[in-house]
């Protein structure tokens, strides 16, 4: 699993590192069941804060993509393939929204309102 942050990035890295893990969700990099490295591993890593990585990790909690319980670390849950299922429903919408002359700023406002 390959976990990444932009420091020249807008996005706070606790945003980044979760949505890092999403992607690897979504690429199949990690599935349900499969311990995410500690965090004190990631933090040392990616020379950011222990704290920052325990964000990312509780705001994955907070989405029920992973579990985490003491001594045993993040955990995925069985929740998170749903990632993949509707990262493959994306292509669709997306060219379906093509196909009527929506662009992207558009097509996630319209997202945005529904959810």
């Amino acid at each position: 699993m390959l976990l990444r942050i932009d420091p020249a990035s807008a996005a706070p890295l606790f945003e980044q590192l979760a949505a890092s893990v999403r992607t690897e969700l979504v690429r199949g990099g990690i599935r349900a069941g499969d311990r995410l490295p500690s965090a004190k591993e990631v933090a040392a890593a990616l020379d950011v804060n222990l704290h920052t990585v325990l964000r990312a990790y509780q705001s994955l909690r907070d989405e029920g993509v992973v579990d985490l319980r003491r001594g045993r670390g993040a955990v995925v849950t069985d929740r998170a393939s749903g990632y993949a299922d509707l990262h493959r429903e994306i292509p669709r919408l997306v060219e379906h929204a093509k196909a009527l002359g929506i662009g992207p700023a558009a097509l996630a406002a319209m997202i945005k309102e529904v959810y």
